[in-house]
């Protein structure tokens, strides 16, 4: 317990110390528990219950969290970003294998090394279930920080030789209001359908006074209407419609006011807000999510989830029921079900274990880093299964994720301290250099050939090519380097798949090789 605590402790202490901006961040944790494990090996905890939990807690808040953006990234980009990172993270595994082989380094140390490269700890726990013992760590200790230094200079390099393709990012939606010029007896529901895509109509003015737009209100020129969304959709609604006139509908909150609440009831995540109801036949209207640092139109397919913060038209009178309708508790968005989270985590520890058979190499399993990772992702997708919410808010899902793999971290560190120590004193030069090998090969397969073969904007590309590295601390660089919600979306996209991928490829190699 103390040697596992100190590990973490000291872990966190050494990851925040940055040389030349770099630093090793989280994967601080597992050198100070392999100097630890080192010292004193028998301080290790039992490596198969503490690393394991820790790993499911890891993999299972990164599929409940990117679950919906993994699926729709099947389709559309998605299918190019993933890829192009598959060709990346195959690329990678190639060299391993053939300079593992050429120097004669055992097949868990190879694999190992392809996992640090890369820096997934999910592969490293299934190349440790194929090996049937801990050397693969030894490895992915050696390479691991190459994994994080070698993609961040290749992104540096790229950004100063090439010139970024990047879109125009798109503006943030807004309000405008507008007097409108329209035949007398139009509806709300006849405006409502000629408006741009992106436009939404939130509340009319009418008679001195405002209204919520029911869709049978008979509209004439001179009355008001308040539109919200995409800046130049509302430019093009108001060629439409009129004249903008600010200030007729804002400044007057007699009837009807605006306000914010914090969703954190459980009975209202999952739920798409066009099949949302309000309490007694309360009249009122969602006009923005907040989800984040994201403003996000109030579509009737977007399903609201904990921590979002919601816009309301309403009633003044209604406010405080809305409140009450929604939770509006800071505290309870950081609140986690545990009953969701324990079935969910059983469900995939189960699901890991089902035997896949593949031709010529026998059959194998997802094992506990593959089972709860892509069960994870189906419950994110879902979202919620009748009384079952599957979603956990951001921050209590980055505290698990967070936590889980300190454990992982620093179990696999004290486990594996002194053989690291004996295996680096004799071939750790040799180590050192064929993970270089690997990283490079892996990211400038990305680079290159999403820039000159895809033709790829250069944050979608940069989003891809952290996915294929993996490191967190990567796509901050990479933001730092070409700003953009796009990188975050790429590497949503990818980060699952290619998660499943390189565990496929740690246990097929070390299977095949052994």
């Amino acid at each position: 317990m103390l040697a596992l605590f100190a590990a973490i402790g000291l872990g966190y202490a050494i990851g925040r110390v940055s040389i030349a901006g770099f630093s090793l961040d989280i994967g601080g944790v597992l050198f100070a528990g392999l100097a630890i494990g080192a010292i004193a090996p028998k301080a290790a905890p039992p490596p198969a219950l503490v690393s394991s939990i820790g790993l499911v807690m890891f993999l299972y808040g990164i599929g409940i969290q990117y679950g919906r953006q993994f699926f729709t990234g099947l389709r559309g980009s998605g299918l190019k970003w993933n890829a192009l990172g598959a060709v990346g993270v195959l690329c990678a595994l190639g060299v391993a294998l053939l300079l593992g082989q050429a120097f004669g380094v055992s097949p868990a140390h190879t694999v190992g090394m392809f996992a640090g490269a890369l820096t997934s700890t999910p592969a490293l726990q299934a190349a440790i279930d194929a090996a049937g013992d801990r050397s693969p760590a030894v490895g992915y200790s050696a390479a691991y920080p190459i994994g994080i230094i070698g993609p961040i200079l290749c992104i540096f390099i790229f950004s100063k030789l090439v010139n970024a393709r990047v879109a125009p990012a798109p503006a943030a939606p807004a309000t405008v209001e507008i007097l409108l010029d329209i035949q007398q007896g139009t509806t709300v529901a006849a405006v409502t359908a000629g408006l741009p895509p992106n436009v939404h109509l939130v509340a009319i003015r009418q008679g001195g006074g405002n209204k919520l737009p029911d869709p049978q209100i008979q509209l004439e020129a001179g009355d008001g209407v308040l539109l919200f969304g995409e800046p130049g959709a509302l430019e093009q609604a108001r060629r439409q419609l009129g004249r903008v006139e600010a200030g007729r509908l804002a400044s007057d909150r007699r009837a009807l006011d605006i306000a914010r609440f914090f969703v954190s009831r459980a009975a209202l995540t999952g739920v798409p807000i066009g099949r949302m109801t309000f309490p007694d036949g309360l009249d009122a209207k969602i006009v923005e999510v907040r989800r984040g640092d994201s403003v996000l139109l109030a579509d009737p397919d977007l399903t609201l989830e904990y921590g979002d913060r919601v816009a309301v038209i309403a009633p003044r009178p209604a406010v405080p029921k809305l409140r009450q309708h929604f939770g509006d508790s800071i505290k309870s968005t950081t609140e986690v079900s545990y009953m969701s989270v324990g079935l969910g985590m059983s469900f995939g520890v189960l699901l890991g274990l089902v035997p896949i058979p593949i031709p010529g190499l026998g059959h194998f399993t997802l094992g506990l880093a593959g089972g709860p990772l892509l069960m994870a992702l189906i419950l994110g997708k879902l979202g919620r299964t009748g009384p079952l919410t599957w979603h956990m808010p951001l921050p209590a899902n980055l505290t698990l994720r967070a936590f889980g793999l300190t454990l992982f971290l620093a179990a696999v560190g004290l486990g594996s301290g002194a053989p690291f120590v004996e295996t680096l004193a004799t071939v750790g030069l040799l180590f050192l250099w064929i993970a270089t090998a690997i990283v490079l090969v892996g990211v400038l397969a990305g680079l290159l050939g999403g820039q000159f073969l895809l033709r790829m904007a250069t944050d979608e590309l940069l989003g891809v090519v952290s996915g294929i590295t993996g490191n967190p601390a990567i796509l901050v660089y990479a933001n730092k380097v070409q700003p953009g919600d796009r990188i975050d979306a790429a590497y949503a996209t990818v980060f699952p798949s290619l998660t499943i991928l390189k565990i496929l490829c740690a246990q097929i190699a070390i299977s095949a090789l052994r």
